[in-house]
C-alpha cells in the first residue's frame, strides 16, 4: 500500500500535531519496522501546491500529523478536507470532530450537553468584569487559552486566587494569544490521560494513566508548557482500580459522543473528592517517541512497544484503505472480484497478530 505521512513546519502552528518532524520520522521508522509491504513516504507542506503533488502520486492512504496547514493572508487547509475532498483515505477524525480539539469550549458544551461532567467556566476578555462580584465562578479560578496545546499559556500563574491576580493573568494571556481567554473552576484533585484506539473492528483499546506534574517553587503541582517541554512530569499506572474504572469510562464515553474516529487522548482530572471532569481532548495527539503521552500510557498501561502502538493506530484505516482499494479495482470478471476479495489478508490487520 502506497501511504504518505503529512506534516508542515510546525512553528507556523498553534498546535503542533504529532509532534516535531523528529517524532513524524519515528513514526515513518515505526511503519517501516511494521512491514507488510508498505510503500511510505514523509512529507513536509507548506502550501497547496505540495498538496497538490501528493495527490498526483494517489496514494491509497495519508496520516495526517497535523490538523491544517496555515496559509498567510488566507484560509487555513483543513488537511481532512483536502483529502476527503480528493477521495483518498485519512488517518483519523473528520474536521467536524477535530473541532473539538481545537476549541476547547465547543468540546466542553457538547459533551455538558449529553451529560458528561466538565469543569465549570466562563470565556472572557480584559476588562470585561470589573470587580469579584460579576465573575460567574467563584475563586480559586484557573486561566488558559482558549485555543492552544501543549501547555502553552500555563504556568504558577494560572491558577488565581484574587481579582488582582485575575486581571493580571487575563491581560498576559489576552496579550500573548490574541483570543479570549477561557477560566475554569480549579479542581483540587489528580490528573490523568487517556490514549484511545479503536480497531477495525470497533474495538476500543484504553490505556488510562496518571499524570504527576513537577513540584513548583510555590509547593503547586501544575501540568505548563514549561514541564511538557522540560519533560518533568511523570506518568504513573493507575493503582485505585475504582479510580482508574471511572477515568477510563469517562474517556470512552467522552471518544464515542464526539464521535472521534481512529485514535483519541482524552485528559481528566478529578476533584478534591475524588469526582472525574472532562478537561480536553487531544484528536491529533503528541507522538514523539519516549515523551508524549499517547505511545507512553500505551506502554505504561500494555507494555506495548512504540512500533505496536503506530500499528494499531492505523489498523482500522488500513482495513478501510485496503477494502476500498479491492472495491474500486477494474474487474474483468465477477470472478476476479471474488478472489481479489478473498485474497485480502485480514489477519495482518488484526490486533490479535501484532508483535
Amino acid at each position: 500500500m502506497r501511504i504518505e505521512i503529512i506534516t508542515t513546519p510546525n512553528e507556523r502552528l498553534k498546535e503542533s500535531g504529532f509532534g516535531s518532524l523528529k517524532a513524524c520520522n519515528s513514526v515513518l521508522a515505526a511503519l517501516r519496522k511494521n512491514g507488510q509491504g508498505h510503500s511510505v513516504r514523509l512529507n513536509t507542506c507548506s502550501s497547496k501546491e505540495d498538496l497538490e503533488n501528493i495527490v498526483s502520486r494517489n496514494p491509497e492512504l495519508v496520516i495526517l500529523a497535523v490538523k491544517y496547514i496555515p496559509v498567510k493572508h488566507g484560509n487555513d487547509i483543513w488537511l481532512s478536507d483536502y483529502f476527503s475532498k480528493h477521495n483518498i483515505d485519512f488517518a483519523g477524525s473528520s474536521r467536524d470532530v477535530l473541532k473539538f480539539d481545537s476549541n476547547k469550549v465547543l468540546a466542553k458544551t457538547h459533551l455538558s450537553n449529553k451529560g458528561i461532567k466538565t469543569a465549570k467556566y466562563f470565556v472572557a476578555i480584559p476588562g470585561q468584569y470589573e470587580n469579584e462580584n460579576e465573575l460567574p465562578i467563584s475563586f480559586p479560578l484557573f486561566l488558559k487559552p482558549l485555543d492552544a496545546a501543549n501547555g502553552n499559556g500555563i504556568d504558577d500563574l494560572s491558577l488565581v486566587t484574587n481579582f488582582t491576580e485575575y486581571e493580571t493573568k487575563i491581560a498576559s494571556l489576552y496579550e500573548s494569544f490574541n483570543q479570549p481567554v477561557l477560566i475554569e473552576e480549579y479542581l483540587e484533585g489528580r490528573e490523568y490521560t487517556v490514549a484511545v484506539i479503536k480497531t477495525h473492528d470497533e474495538k476500543l483499546i484504553v490505556s488510562a494513566v496518571e499524570v504527576i506534574p513537577p513540584t513548583s517553587t510555590n509547593g503547586l503541582r501544575i501540568l505548563g508548557s514549561k514541564a511538557k517541554i522540560d519533560d518533568s512530569e511523570k506518568l504513573v499506572k493507575i493503582e485505585n482500580t475504582d479510580i482508574e474504572k471511572r477515568v477510563t469510562n469517562l474517556a470512552i464515553e467522552a471518544f464515542n459522543d464526539m464521535g472521534v474516529r481512529d485514535f483519541g487522548r482524552i485528559d481528566i482530572k478529578t476533584d478534591k473528592n475524588g469526582e472525574c471532569f472532562f478537561m480536553e481532548a487531544n484528536l491529533v495527539p503528541g507522538m514523539t517517541y519516549g515523551s508524549s503521552y499517547f505511545p507512553e500510557a500505551c506502554s505504561i498501561a500494555h507494555e506495548f512497544t512504540y512500533a505496536k502502538v503506530i500499528r494499531l493506530m492505523l489498523d482500522g484505516v488500513l482495513t478501510r484503505a485496503s477494502l476500498k482499494t479491492f472495491s474500486n479495482m477494474p474487474l474483468d470478471s465477477e470472478n476476479n472480484f471474488t478472489a481479489s476479495v478473498s485474497n485480502i489478508n485480514v489477519s495482518t490487520l488484526s490486533v490479535s497478530t501484532i508483535n
